[in-house]
């Protein structure tokens, strides 16, 4: 049995800590008070049996409250007085400073709520720890000054989820589609210093990094570049070593031809692609930001993005490098290929590479064997993104999708000052998400006592609690000046607004987006129906429900020109948050509060058996209705020697839904070379811990996992709700 401590820790329960308790109480009353031996060991045991019989695991204040009751059984009125009294002064002393706790859990690596928050961030790490201990004394704050109680009070029941609150004291925002276009095309400023134009691709890729570097240290979520923006640098270098060619052969007495300078300036040019995405490769995984984490980064590859033949002709030769280099992987501390975490690789599915006739079919190839070797890239239909969108455009970091465009239409213009803006062309590049802020289905479902009238009105009464608490998101960042992040507001990331002005336009009109995250549906069904979503009785509740929600986005959108949008959560260390809530206010119900983990978003449960295909094209139909955020996945075998399989999947996403990605397994044991599956299993404490099966290895510092968890790949390992969310998973094919 398991108990959670006050530092968010799940341990083994102790009785021996019962009766080192009671017997401390015990010696401070008169003799002719005291409890014997062995009544005090009745004590511990009746309150181990009340604890056995609870559906949800037990916090250290409900014993607290079964000890005093077992005291008072036995009539010991002063000892329980004691108890008591010293229980009311430890919690006045832990109340003094309410960050102490979760500070010094954090610091001891114990804290399962604050473990893994997100899933590249290695707590173990003192820069990360940092970030940590300053995000708990803001959190800390923002509960007791900056937020309303009631909203607090909702996220502490986890009724909802206030996202990020660590950072909520900052004026900062979550994620963002960077203009890099526009910062490598007309300058850029980093730390007081002028970046000019590149002239080279080497040089392009480098200043990249460090434009990704800043944006991550200035914002707390994803940021996506698009790799159609380095183009146009592939010629620069190209024509440049071409000048460098006929300049060597003038001195060395060598009359070249067109023909033999073109082909030995070409052969440089792809030395110098490689090595630029090395480059990228290398610093986005080697670089810390100021919060104590790689960069949370996508790369965004589409070919429709190249503004002429020669720009699309290079883009092609950026992004088989990227793909062959991913495929090759990176070294480990032993040397060792590995699957890296970043960045992040979405594939554009189009005409240009869909057919065998194809002129960009080879590429689609090479996505699928770097599919089947790294779970990357994930895939973006063209076809369903038209569809649903209207514009091609990437997400924000892991699954934020901006809105499309508005403010170019209606009038509002270049509210950013960009300086490649084209008011005849839609504008995604230099936008970003204000925040999140997550209803948990299940607690509605839960609450309504399966009340199907009482439902409705318990959704609409929580989604009014979640705009209000996503309105304080929207407000804290109004008045914010462009000075408070110069690399984004004021040097091209996000915008080129003047010293001193203000991004209250950047926050309106569709420029941002704000999203209302969602979690549990699967969970919401079995309890209001008994059946799974996937069950055709019991889908059109879920497609209403989800409905619902994008009705209420609509009418806050119509009526405050701000665009909230339905989200669907990653959750992370939230799915075993909300479990965990649910346990203790509604005990332990089947399939639905059963686990320490509730579904992501609109998914298929991971318990539930379906095929690949079957789970893509039923989840397409709620990807719909999640326009602010969305991916769905499916969980494969080794299929590196079935590359066919993937490439029908990749047709399967490309006709039926907009983001997908494709989940193998890539995992390396130092101990004995194992290069496979490392297993998930429980230890002697009912613990899931992970162990390679050749040598039985469990020392998590000496072995290399890698799962996607939140849609990054997560290369740490994760809280116990996680842990056993991942345990779970059945292949779909």
């Amino acid at each position: 049995m398991n108990i959670i401590k006050r530092n968010g820790e799940e341990n083994r329960y102790k009785g021996s800590k019962i009766i080192k308790a009671v017997s401390k109480a015990n010696q401070e009353v008169p003799e002719e008070s005291r409890l014997s031996d062995l009544q005090i060991q009745v004590i511990e045991e009746r309150v181990r049996k009340t604890l056995e019989t609870f559906k949800h695991t037990p916090t250290i204040e409900e014993i607290q409250d079964l000890v005093i009751w077992e005291i008072m059984r036995q009539q010991a009125y002063r000892v329980a007085q004691l108890y008591t009294e010293y229980r009311y002064k430890q919690a006045l002393k832990r109340k003094s400073n309410t960050t102490d706790d979760s500070i010094l859990s954090l610091i001891e690596y114990q804290n399962e709520e604050l473990k893994q928050e997100n899933s590249n961030k290695n707590p173990m790490i003192a820069s990360t720890q940092r970030d940590y201990i300053a995000g708990e004394v803001s959190k800390d704050l923002t509960r007791r000054i900056l937020l309303p109680e009631h909203i607090v009070n909702a996220h502490d029941l986890g009724i909802i989820h206030f996202h990020d609150m660590d950072y909520f004291l900052m004026y900062i925002y979550n994620c963002c589609l960077i203009n890099l276009e526009d910062m490598l095309q007309n300058k850029t400023v980093i730390t007081e210093t002028m970046i000019d134009k590149p002239t080279t691709f080497a040089t392009a890729a480098n200043v990249s990094t460090q434009i990704i570097a800043q944006v991550a240290s200035n914002q707390y979520g994803g940021q996506t570049f698009n790799l159609a923006h380095l183009a146009p640098f592939v010629d620069s270098s190209r024509q440049k070593h071409r000048r460098k060619v006929r300049l060597e052969g003038e001195k060395a007495g060598i009359k070249y031809t067109t023909e033999q300078v073109n082909t030995i300036a070409e052969a440089r040019t792809l030395d110098e692609i490689k090595s630029g995405i090395q480059t990228i490769q290398y610093q986005l995984l080697t670089l810390m930001t100021t919060n104590g984490q790689t960069p949370f980064v996508s790369m965004f590859m589409y070919m429709g993005d190249a503004k002429n033949d020669q720009e699309r002709h290079d883009l092609a030769l950026l992004i088989e490098e990227v793909l062959n280099q991913r495929i090759y992987g990176i070294k480990n501390e032993k040397g060792v290929l590995v699957t890296p975490a970043f960045p992040k690789l979405l594939f554009v599915l189009d005409e240009t590479n869909m057919y065998p006739d194809s002129d960009y079919y080879y590429l689609r190839e090479l996505a699928a064997k770097c599919t089947a070797k790294r779970m990357v890239p994930d895939y973006i239909s063209k076809k369903k993104m038209l569809e649903y969108k209207g514009d091609i455009y990437g997400c924000m970091g892991c699954r934020s999708w901006l809105t499309p465009d508005r403010f170019t239409d209606n009038g509002v213009g270049n509210i950013a000052k960009a300086k490649n803006y084209n008011e005849d062309t839609h504008k995604y590049w230099g936008r970003f998400n204000q925040g999140v802020v997550t209803l948990n289905l299940v607690d509605v479902a839960c609450s309504s006592g399966r009340d199907m009238e009482k439902f409705w009105q318990i959704l609409d009464e929580r989604l009014e609690l979640c705009h209000e608490a996503l309105r304080c998101r929207h407000e804290r960042l109004l008045g914010t000046p462009a000075d408070v992040a110069p690399i984004l507001f004021r040097h091209g990331a996000i915008a080129r607004l003047d010293k001193g002005e203000v991004i209250d336009e950047l926050l309106y009109h569709g420029y941002s987006t704000i999203s209302l995250g969602y979690a549990g549906l699967y969970e919401m069904c079995k309890y209001m129906t008994g059946k799974s979503h996937t069950d055709k009785s019991a889908k059109p509740f879920a497609l209403e429900v989800m409905q619902r929600m994008n009705d209420a986005c609509n009418k806050w959108k119509r009526e405050e020109d701000i665009d909230y949008s339905i989200y669907g959560t990653p959750l992370e260390s939230t799915t075993y948050r909300f479990a965990k809530k649910l346990q203790e206010r509604f005990g332990i119900i089947e399939d639905v509060t059963d686990h320490n983990y509730i579904t992501n978003s609109y998914h298929i449960n991971v318990r539930e058996n379906i095929n690949a295909f079957d789970k893509l094209k039923f989840e397409a139909e709620f990807q719909a209705l999640s326009p602010g955020g969305a991916i769905s996945y499916v969980e494969v075998p080794d299929e590196q020697d079935n590359i066919p399989a993937i490439m029908a999947l990749q047709e399967c996403i490309y006709d039926n839904i907009l983001y997908a990605e494709i989940n193998s397994k890539s995992d390396y044991c130092h101990c004995c070379g194992f290069d496979g599956e490392i297993q998930i299993i429980e230890d002697e404490n009912k613990k899931l811990v992970w162990e390679c099966p050749n040598c039985k290895n469990r020392d998590q510092n000496k072995m290399n996992v890698a799962r996607r968890t939140c849609g990054y790949i997560g290369t740490q390992f994760w809280n116990q709700g996680r842990t056993e969310e991942i345990k779970d998973r059945v292949l779909h094919l």
